[in-house]
């Protein structure tokens, strides 16, 4: 921590102008579409298992457990980030990096979520996203018809740079999900650990949803904005919008105890309330709110998903009866737990744009509002609604792909990745994502970081 009380900056042997990394090779995979199941005593499985009571003399079980999915590249644990100074000397010993393991070029891992009707909305936030070097987990709920997530399987299984690369995984076993309920921290945390039972060499976990759309390049002819500026931040670094100061809140989402139907039920419904309706606040940890939307350092994801403290269990229970739990659960853990409170910005890495008061969903964005998108020198944008034109600006102007329409032929943002005559879908398996260049998009987001990490702000305003 430097005098202003924000962290050091990472820096790479090359300078800010390159960074080097080793590339993935997934040569040798299986050839089929879904895997076999893994076996029971697998060195991949990663179960955690936290039972609910509801406060209704129900006891609920949410398991954040590996399903059957397509595979992603089983990338070798070569290294780990090391756990903050001020964690406790009883957490696991860290794994000192192999010999020659280059650690400054970041690795991403995504969670991209839909419902009914968002196929192909989620097909082309995949797209505008991807990149060789990172690890996605796709999710359509269970409200989505069983065609629909079978084609979602059926297009990755069918798509040769996935296939070859190896790092898009589908979530078969569906989720039921309730945005106000616990059922969405469920299936974040269900994702985490399938990303940790595949691999454990990524820095970076990012939820996103198919009414989501990136603002900046990962890995163009050019330029590599997002993977650039990651590359300089330390990795224990969370982004998570976070406040302890409830106001109204305290009563109308901590209070009032719930019931969320999406644990038990096979249609989608919204929570219900049960008597008594109020219950105090807890005096034993602080509660604090912010963004459903997080990118969280691995370490932390770690920490949540093995709870080794028990404090990510003993909050999920208490989570599981707070109304929109998404937007309180990850920040009430970090801001709890000491080896880790000291290592997190105020920021989701959103543009958002909510209605004065705000309602329970953000207003849509429209070409009108591109200005503010990019003055805002966040990396994503949300909520889109399906097919806007503002995509198609977005993928001209700021992506830098030809044509319009991310879901025609092409959809990939061209990289150095896709080879001299830019041809994406003839990608080899041990594809290059050896340099990285700063552009237009890194200079914006290098604005965002510098102003909500390496500044007073980054201290002082953590878990306040």
């Amino acid at each position: 921590m430097g005098a202003s009380g924000s962290p050091s900056s990472a820096q790479s042997p090359g300078g800010r102008g390159q960074h080097h990394s080793p590339s993935i090779n997934c040569q040798g995979q299986r050839s089929g579409l879904l895997p076999a199941a893994l076996p029971a005593d697998s060195r991949w499985a990663l179960p955690v298992a936290v039972t609910v009571s509801l406060f209704i003399g129900v006891t609920v079980t949410l398991a954040v457990t590996s399903s059957a999915s397509l595979s992603l590249c089983p990338i070798s644990s070569s290294f780990f980030s090391f756990l903050p100074a001020t964690t406790s000397a009883s957490l696991p010993e860290p794994v000192t990096p192999s010999p020659g393991a280059d650690v400054t070029v970041p690795r991403l891992a995504y969670l991209v979520s839909g419902s009914k009707g968002d196929l192909d909305r989620l097909w082309r936030v995949l797209h505008a996203l991807y990149h060789p070097r990172n690890l996605y987990v796709l999710h359509l709920d269970l409200e989505s018809p069983p065609e629909e997530r079978a084609e979602l399987a059926a297009r990755v299984g069918n798509s040769t740079v996935f296939q070859r690369v190896g790092n898009v995984e589908v979530i078969r076993r569906a989720n039921m999900v309730t945005y106000r309920g616990p059922t969405m921290v469920a299936n974040t945390l269900h994702a985490c650990a399938v990303l940790l039972r595949r691999s454990r060499d990524w820095d970076w976990f990012i939820n996103l949803s198919a009414s989501d759309y990136p603002l900046m390049t990962f890995m163009t002819r050019a330029y590599t904005d997002i993977l650039h500026v990651f590359s300089t931040l330390p990795r224990n670094i969370s982004f998570m919008e976070h406040t302890s100061k409830l106001g109204w809140m305290a009563d109308r989402r901590a209070k009032p105890i719930i019931v969320d139907p999406g644990l038990y039920m096979s249609t989608k419904k919204d929570i219900f309330t049960v008597s008594p309706q109020q219950r105090e606040l807890p005096t034993a940890f602080r509660l604090h709110t912010g963004s459903a939307w997080v990118a969280l350092s691995r370490e932390f994801v770690e920490y949540v998903v093995s709870g080794w403290d028990n404090l990510p269990r003993t909050l999920l229970m208490y989570y599981a009866n707070f109304v929109s739990s998404p937007e309180g659960y990850f920040q009430t853990v970090i801001c709890n737990a000491p080896g880790f409170m000291h290592a997190v910005a105020n920021h989701d890495l959103h543009h958002i744009r909510w209605d004065v008061p705000p309602r329970q969903h953000p207003r849509l964005l429209r070409l009108a509002d591109r200005d503010g998108m990019v003055g805002s020198n966040a990396p994503f944008a949300r909520k889109f609604a399906r097919d806007d034109p503002v995509l198609d600006a977005i993928d001209a102007d700021l992506l830098l792909r030809r044509g319009r329409n991310g879901t025609a032929a092409g959809m990939f943002v061209p990289g150095g990745w896709c080879g001299q005559h830019g041809d994406c879908g003839a990608a080899r398996a041990n594809v290059d994502d050896s340099v990285l260049r700063p552009g237009p998009g890194a200079e914006r987001l290098q604005r965002l970081v510098d102003r909500i990490v390496r500044s007073e702000a980054f201290a002082n305003s953590q878990c306040k």
